[in-house]
């Protein structure tokens, strides 16, 4: 067994399971990070391409509209909605991705008693790839339901809003649940939604909460990791403004807001990864608690011992 092995399958307490997924990142973070990294190449490529066309379609627009028309040009209309179209195919190919990517790592190493190998997480995701489509497929279904009963919450002061608060977590932990029960188990689609939507509502304030704070902390952890490309370019734009240079049309101010605005676009891919690692924490949790599965093996183990 590997030495810094973190057992997941256990009836730990809220806080309990907070920690443990703070200590499974301690040990855990450089090899998930390599991995995700090689996972995430494509999705990284069109990030970049997506930030330089929507940073140099915006910037062109704003050129446009300062001054009064001059600089106005297709093209910067044309990047604008080639860079928002990217950046919707950035959002599908991220979550089938992330989800896929860090329900299959957490699986595999559960699975493996911490030995994690980049190949069975490929042959994972590939086995149940047909799921995953129909899944997302359905997911997005149910996202447009949510975008509609929240836009009916929005003309309900406050409590409407508590109220989206707790259907977006509720959400968040159904998909969650569900990507885990699939790798964890190898379940069909049917039975894998079954599991997450019965995870969720029968520990509903513990998941909720824990939603709440994984949250809290991941948005932390995003700020961090955008923290120094966000300080360096607020640097960079208070020294333009105040040598009057043109940042609407410098060709270096265009480098830096791509860059900047691709490592934001990767913070925050890399936060909803570690989003899902949090619930694949939580599953094994819950499902101990349901099933009891690992402390009844380590008590029929104790009896075969003796």
């Amino acid at each position: 067994m590997n030495e810094k092995y973190i057992e997941l399958r256990t009836r730990s307490s809220f806080g309990d399971i907070i920690n443990t997924y703070f200590l499974f990142l301690k040990h855990n973070f450089k090899a998930y990070t390599n991995l995700y990294l090689r996972y995430n190449a494509i999705s990284i490529i069109l990030t970049l391409i997506c930030s330089y066309l929507l940073v140099t379609g915006f910037m062109g627009l704003a050129s446009r509209d300062f001054r009064f028309g001059m600089g106005n040009n297709i093209a910067t209309e044309s990047y604008f909605i080639a860079g928002v179209i990217i950046l919707l195919l950035i959002v599908f190919v991220t979550s089938l991705i992330n989800y896929s990517f860090s329900s299959a790592f957490i699986a595999d190493y559960v699975n493996n008693e911490g030995h994690v190998e980049s190949k069975r997480i490929w042959r994972s995701i590939l086995k149940n790839i047909g799921t995953i489509i129909v899944f997302i497929l359905i997911g997005a279904l149910l996202y447009i339901v949510y975008f509609i009963i929240s836009g009916i919450l929005a003309f309900i002061p406050f409590l409407g809003m508590l109220i989206q608060y707790g259907l977006s977590f509720t959400m968040t932990a159904i998909f969650g649940l569900t990507f885990m029960s699939i790798f964890s188990s190898n379940k069909g689609f049917s039975e894998a939604i079954s599991e997450g939507f019965d995870f969720s509502f029968s520990n509903f304030w513990r998941v909720i909460l824990y939603g709440l704070v994984i949250g809290i902390l991941n948005f932390i952890i995003m700020s961090m990791l955008s923290l120094i490309p966000s300080v360096i370019m607020g640097i960079y734009v208070y020294f333009s403004v105040d040598s009057g240079v043109d940042i609407a049309t410098s060709v270096f101010s265009k480098i830096v807001l791509t860059l900047w605005f691709t490592c934001f676009l990767l913070a925050f891919i890399y936060s909803q990864a570690l989003s899902q690692l949090s619930y694949g924490v939580l599953y094994y949790n819950l499902n101990e608690v349901k099933y009891n599965v690992f402390l009844q093996k380590k008590i029929d183990q104790i009896g075969v011992n003796e």
